[in-house]
């Protein structure tokens, strides 16, 4: 017997990925054409074979381009706030073969990993680095390794790749692609201590003069590069290119604590020529911000010091935070998911899509 574990879909590619388990552990990929129930035909086989951990409790896949990734991964202890596992993520060239030896694995905590472009990707443990993922037949090289700027334990990271410019496919014939540089987007990491990280993915392009060997301190790459927000609780947020959406909750909710009571949206614009060009839209923000942040289970404190200059744009309209089920964004619309009768728990949802 099998069931499907996770789902990977890429419409711009027509292909959906779907992991399927097995005797409770990941059996094989499935490739197939989200328009129809055949094999994916620019796929090199049906199916991407494994290799590696059994018996995984977590799975993700996630893809771009040519590259599909599995993230599998073992609990190994927990003490208190800070987890060890064991993890494996392996890469294919789907379009090419279905087996690989592009395999990383580790037992410090995976937080999330994520594509930078068509060859690099990003893994998220301790530190944050990159690996080259060119050649398919070996394990991915190690570029570049920057140092955290805490103890952090990484909920997820966002970088939306949808408007990367990639090879048309048949149905994209007579449709233009919109070109944007992955050396010129928004990273986004977020933390269990609610805290959001907004990277200039620029960064991790500039690799002039420095070697993998050596992990780039914080306080070197850090500071100038990133921008950081301190939330009371979770908030919803959303990237893409070099603008940022971020619902910033507002006073706590009497009935549900574990909530806010509002959220009002924040448009953030973190390009160079949104800042230099305003245009008197939105508040210019280029001064320093600073937030204090304790690890060691509140042995130590620090403070962060980040600079990114943004625009930031806030709406004048406040929802209740308990109606509000996420948030997207893309160079059009922002698209907001909201519960119609969250009270009686009636399971109604509606779309609001407004114009940016």
């Amino acid at each position: 017997m099998r069931y499907s574990d996770d789902v990977f879909m890429d419409p711009a590619q027509n292909l959906v990925a779907v992991a399927y388990l097995a005797h409770d552990e990941i059996a094989y990929i499935d490739l197939r054409a989200l328009d129809g129930d055949s094999v994916h035909p620019q796929a090199a086989g049906p199916n991407l074979i494994l290799s590696g951990l059994p018996r995984t409790r977590r799975n993700q896949l996630k893809g771009f381009g040519r590259h599909i990734a599995l993230r599998r991964s073992l609990l190994v202890s927990h003490v208190e706030t800070w987890a060890s596992e064991m993890w494996q993520l392996q890469i294919w060239d789907w379009q090419h073969s279905t087996t690989s030896n592009s395999v990383l694995s580790g037992t410090a905590r995976l937080g999330d990993f994520c594509f930078l472009g068509r060859n690099r990707l990003l893994v998220v443990t301790v530190d944050l680095k990159i690996y080259s993922i060119e050649d398919m037949f070996q394990t991915p090289q190690l570029l570049m390794c920057f140092e955290s700027p805490e103890r952090w334990l990484v909920k997820k990271c966002l970088l939306p790749m949808d408007d990367i410019e990639r090879p048309k496919t048949q149905m994209q014939n007579k449709k233009s692609i919109h070109i944007s540089d992955p050396k010129h987007r928004l990273l986004c990491v977020t933390t269990d201590a609610n805290r959001v990280y907004i990277i200039s993915t620029k960064i991790f392009f500039d690799l002039d003069g420095m070697t993998a060997a050596t992990p780039i301190p914080w306080n070197v790459w850090g500071q100038s590069n990133t921008r950081i927000f301190q939330h009371p609780c979770e908030c919803k947020i959303h990237v893409s290119g070099n603008r940022v959406l971020q619902a910033f909750p507002v006073g706590m909710h009497t009935r549900f604590p574990e909530f806010p009571k509002e959220y009002i949206l924040h448009m953030m614009d973190f390009s160079p020529l949104a800042v230099t060009n305003r245009r008197g839209l939105g508040r210019v923000v280029k001064e320093p911000s600073m937030i204090d942040v304790t690890e060691y289970y509140g042995l130590h404190r620090r403070s962060l010091t980040t600079s990114l200059p943004y625009v930031e744009v806030v709406s004048d309209r406040r929802m209740q935070a308990i109606d509000l089920e996420d948030i997207w964004l893309d160079k059009d619309n922002i698209y907001m998911l909201n519960n119609v009768d969250s009270i009686n728990d009636e399971n109604i949802r509606r779309l609001e899509v407004i114009d940016v």
